[in-house]
């Protein structure tokens, strides 16, 4: 097989199999595929798309690329939270430790800023003393112990994606649909985690401008979950300005501090409280959507969740 042949497939338009997108992602990981070959079909891909098939095939072959994690020995419910990212996005901060802090082990592997939204990696490693890598071992031992575990994207879980999110950023080539669904389900697959809410940020402070565009993300990447044999709920939410109050990384750390002591604003509230209450349902709480806000509200200022964060740190 000749990477070379594969670029000018997809350069004319042609459908890649299975077996060329394992071929380009295997080799790519491991060295044998240049940054520049790979920048050519990534440019290929974000210019032709892709076919639904190939957009399975090439998250699960990013999946497949490295470890995957296996936490069922922890909880049959481990839930994950991924946003596709937009300015001012803190919810992670503030929403994990709260699912994390009524007994709900949660795992998330961050990544870093794409293009103008800021990554939660970045934000995480802006906290003094805070370590974003962390083996496999470690992180099931955080899940194990404390109940979470928020962390980079280490080298050992889906390496493909790490390598491709980078490229992607550097050739601009970050808003595209069938990438964003394969980087974000390759992840989620890899980290282990069964049940999984992603919102889908809609805006002109966004990747999807449109509710459209949108609408068809959260269906590629519910399609993939499916597949995959994940639980899978997609959330679109609003970010036509930016969420909460700040904007950069130190400062989106101190605001979502703040947000666990009480002091947090309606919109942010608003999403948390949306994106807790599905968490909340996937996990076995049930499906009375405002009796599980009241339960989020509740975490929030009584304080439990801002110990459960000062514990992750």
């Amino acid at each position: 097989m000749n990477i070379q042949e594969i670029i000018i497939k997809k350069r004319d338009k042609g459908e890649l199999t299975k077996e060329e997108i394992k071929y380009f992602i295997n080799e790519y990981t491991n060295g044998n595929i240049t940054d520049y070959h790979a920048a050519a079909l990534i440019m290929a891909i974000y210019l032709n798309g892709m076919t639904e098939e190939e957009t399975t095939n090439i998250t699960l072959a990013m999946a497949a690329s490295g470890d995957v994690m296996d936490l069922s020995d922890i909880s049959e419910n481990i839930v994950d939270k991924h946003s596709t990212g937009g300015v001012g996005d803190k919810i992670t901060l503030v929403l994990m430790p709260i699912i994390a802090s009524l007994g709900i082990p949660v795992v998330k592997m961050s990544g870093r800023g794409l293009g103008f939204t800021g990554g939660t990696a970045d934000k995480l490693e802006s906290i003094p003393g805070y370590r974003i890598w962390l083996d496999i071992d470690e992180i099931k031992e955080n899940v194990k112990n404390i109940g979470i575990s928020l962390a980079s994207q280490t080298g050992d879980l889906a390496p493909a994606d790490k390598k491709i999110y980078a490229l992607r950023d550097a050739i601009g080539c970050v808003d595209n649909i069938p990438l964003i669904a394969s980087s974000i389900m390759s992840k989620k697959i890899a980290s282990g985690a069964n049940k999984i809410v992603l919102e889908v940020m809609v805006g002109s402070g966004a990747f999807m401008q449109t509710v459209e565009e949108a609408t068809k993300l959260c269906n590629q990447m519910i399609s993939i979950g499916k597949l995959a044999g994940k639980d899978v709920v997609c959330v679109l939410t609003n970010m036509n300005e930016p969420l909460g109050i700040n904007v950069g990384n130190s400062l989106e750390v101190i605001e979502a501090t703040e947000c666990l002591k009480g002091n947090i604003s309606n919109d942010v509230k608003e999403v948390v409280c949306t994106l807790g209450s599905y968490m909340l349902e996937m996990a076995g709480f049930g499906a009375d959507t405002e009796t599980n806000k009241r339960k989020i509200e509740e975490q929030i200022y009584n304080r439990k969740s801002l110990r459960e964060m000062e514990r992750a740190s």
